[in-house]
């Protein structure tokens, strides 16, 4: 067995003064020779976790004993920075650009803790010096390639296009390959900067010209290393999966091939997770959730199994989709086309006219899709009531409509349980036919989305509270209450506005959205509303349920996105598991406590990576869209506020820019962060979060993915 975390360091605190090499340790300790390396394993984990130091000489000392901490630098693009602690429940330690030690954005680092003092005691707020770079983050650029301006024949330069990355790439005429001056390339990091000394690198591939067609994902595709290739092993073993259903492998199901079920979906998808059938019962209703059945697929083990665990999930950019399963798979035998049969596994729910679940099943399945529907042709028969659609899909639209009587119960009794509905606009990106972008719009969000939503949430949870009782290692998704300080911040923030919530530890859901709802169709709404959300902490996977604080749900899981997601694949493991009362794919509690942490915080940070790549390629389609409307002026809404100027986002546009402080030349502004606004000190001008202003397109910079406004009069 492992030496307890918490034991070892407890053990080291009463009986070691100064740090030690792991044989003095285990002299120290009393340990075995056969313990040794279960001390070196649990060492690596503390070091990891930012509780033990490893020095230069390969000695181990506690953290707080030598003023040090372990943590990820996060850059900013002005030079200075800040390091997130390994440790829990400690702030964040700014760290001058002059303190970086060359650390380059998300390098993991050893940083020392300068004492506190004064002012910064009292708030809390921590400084820092980087005394060592423990891991790089990166080993390749992405960027565009410049030459040098005084000896263009000798070196060129690769300049990022992640602008958190501050240091330029240094390429020797020799190791430029076929680039030309503008290109955007991809470039291996051959040494990193020391000293002063620039990082130096060699380019590995021209990736295109800027303005290029689909160049936007192309970059960010290179830049987070995103897999668009499955691996041999993969390919082959997806091409040998039989893309019918055999007879005998339906057998063995329940056979709900003559039950009405749909898909309900974008246009433009072409993976279908997930099926829906309906019926009303005296007592309420009868929802059956069908999800493609992936774990009979891609089993432990296997070259399919591996990939879409490195993947983690697809990643969807604005022109194409960049899948966690093979085709063959993700839009063959495992999606629920329309009239072929399909294996499913199926929650089986009967639900009260109030919303709560009176009984239900979970179990395999045969069915077979009677059509495939978009938001859009649903949105036309139960919203818009258009005769020809409905006469279009006889025998539907009761469904439909029975559907939406029933999302409506589930949303009521979400609301009354205190669950939060943040209904901001989101963008979506219009291409021409060459790629390119043309436009871009409000993302419609009708009620066929909602009734998706509502169906798929009460799943989720129905999965995950079948199996939390069954006290078996899990994988659930939480989201964890907001940070105490943030939470104190939120009271003070919402108190100057006239609402009131509960202080810290007795801050409920139930209470923001209350706070939503006081808010709605006044001009404080997205004021608040975007305070509210950055108060939230992100939502993640993990073994220990801790609840899902926006959901206001006790626990909750992700059971139904197995074709794109690889946690929703795990707990269709388990489900399956339980179903067959024995372990056919490896799923006993003794395997699941050994993988699943290490399952849910890689999937966790590869979603992260989803959501970041597909940020920054909407972001440069953004500066693509704007680059052509230097000088016009537009309405916008203050979006953030900080001590270098307002963050405004351009009305229905969705674009943000940034009105730097230097142009408010009317007087000295100084930040009022707990007011998040602006304060001019002569004229007491304020410009607060969430004030509409009027604002001048000065400037669209695609190398820091930028754009600069300036104030004009209304």
């Amino acid at each position: 067995m492992p030496i307890p975390s918490k034991q070892l360091i407890s053990r080291i605190k009463a009986k070691i003064g100064r740090p030690m090499l792991i044989k003095e340790l285990i002299r120290q300790l009393k340990l075995t020779a056969a313990e040794r390396p279960l001390l070196k394993r649990t060492l690596s984990e503390l070091v990891l976790a930012g509780e033990i130091i490893k020095t230069r000489g390969n000695r181990y000392g506690l953290a707080e004993k030598m003023d040090l901490e372990t943590g990820t630098f996060q850059a900013h693009p002005s030079g200075f920075g800040f390091v997130i602690p390994d440790k829990k429940n400690v702030s964040d330690i700014y760290i001058s650009a002059r303190s970086r030690l060359d650390a380059m954005d998300r390098d993991r680092v050893v940083v020392r803790v300068s004492e506190q003092r004064g002012r910064k005691k009292a708030t809390g707020k921590r400084e820092g010096t980087v005394v060592r770079i423990l891991q790089r983050a990166h080993v390749k650029m992405v960027g565009t390639y410049e030459l040098s301006e005084t000896q263009p024949a000798e070196f060129g330069f690769v300049v990022s296009s992640n602008p958190r990355i501050t240091q330029d790439l240094f390429i020797s005429h020799e190791n430029r390959g076929a680039a030309q001056h503008g290109d955007i390339v991809s470039a291996e990091i051959v040494s990193y900067p020391m000293r002063g000394r620039p990082p130096q690198g060699r380019i590995t591939r021209v990736i295109g010209k800027p303005g290029q067609a689909g160049i936007e994902a192309e970059l960010i595709i290179d830049e987070y290393d995103l897999p668009t290739d499955f691996s041999t092993g993969a390919t082959e073993e997806a091409s040998n999966i039989p893309q019918e259903v055999p007879s005998a492998m339906g057998r063995a199901r329940r056979d709900l091939r003559n039950l009405p079920s749909v898909t309900i979906d974008g246009e433009t998808a072409k993976d279908f997770d997930d099926a829906i059938s309906i019926e009303r019962l005296k007592s309420g209703y009868r929802l059956w959730v069908h999800i493609a059945d992936v774990a009979q697929y891609v089993r432990e083990g296997t070259f399919l199994d591996d990939e879409a665990y490195q993947r983690g999930t697809s990643v969807y950019l604005p022109d194409r989709a960049i899948p966690m399963l093979p085709t063959p798979l993700s839009n063959g035998i495992c999606s629920l086309n329309p009239g072929v049969d399909r294996l499913t596994l199926t929650v089986e729910m009967s639900i009260g006219k109030n919303g709560s679940i009176l009984n239900y099943d979970i179990y395999e399945s045969l069915i077979k899709s009677k059509k495939r529907m978009t938001y859009t042709e649903v949105r036309e028969i139960i919203v818009d009531k258009d005769p020809v659609r409905r006469k279009g899909n006889p025998g539907l639209v009761e469904l439909f409509e029975l559907m939406e009587e029933l999302m409506e119960v589930l949303r009521a009794r979400r609301a009354k349980r205190g669950s939060i509905d943040f209904d901001l606009p989101e963008p979506q990106i219009v291409l021409d036919l060459q790629g390119r972008i043309s436009d871009i719009i409000r993302a419609e969000r009708n009620k066929a989305h909602q009734i998706v939503e509502e169906f798929m949430l009460v799943a989720n949870e129905t999965v995950a509270g079948h199996i939390e009782k069954k006290n078996i290692p899990f994988l659930y998704r939480i989201h964890e209450e907001p940070d105490e300080d943030k939470a104190a911040e939120l009271v003070d923030f919402l108190s100057a506005l006239g609402v009131q919530i509960p202080p810290g530890k007795g801050l409920k859901p139930a209470h923001l959205r209350k706070v939503i709802a006081q808010v709605k169709d006044t001009p404080e709404e997205a004021l608040v509303n975007t305070v509210l959300l950055r108060s939230m902490k992100q939502a993640r996977y993990a073994t220990e349920n801790l609840g899902h604080f926006g959901l206001a749900a006790k626990t909750y899981t992700h059971f139904t996105s197995p074709i794109r997601r690889y946690p929703d694949l795990i707990v269709h493991r388990i489900v399956k598991s339980g179903l067959h009362k024995k372990t056919k794919s490896g799923m006993d509690a003794e395997h699941l406590a050994e993988v699943l942490p290490g399952i849910t915080a890689h999937c966790s940070q590869r979603e992260r990576t989803a959501m970041e790549a597909e940020r920054d390629v909407i972001t440069m389609l953004k500066l693509q869209f704007m680059k052509d409307k230097l000088g016009k002026t537009y309405d916008g809404i203050i979006t953030g506020v900080t001590q270098f100027g307002l963050f405004v986002q351009l009305s229905g546009l969705f674009v943000e820019g940034l009105v730097h402080i230097s142009t408010l030349a009317d007087d000295y502004y100084h930040l009022i962060e707990k007011k998040h606004c602006l304060l001019g000190e002569r004229t007491k001008r304020v410009f607060r979060l969430g004030d509409t202003v009027r604002v001048s397109i000065d400037r669209v910079d695609r190398e820091r993915k930028r754009i600069d406004f300036s104030l004009v009069k209304k």
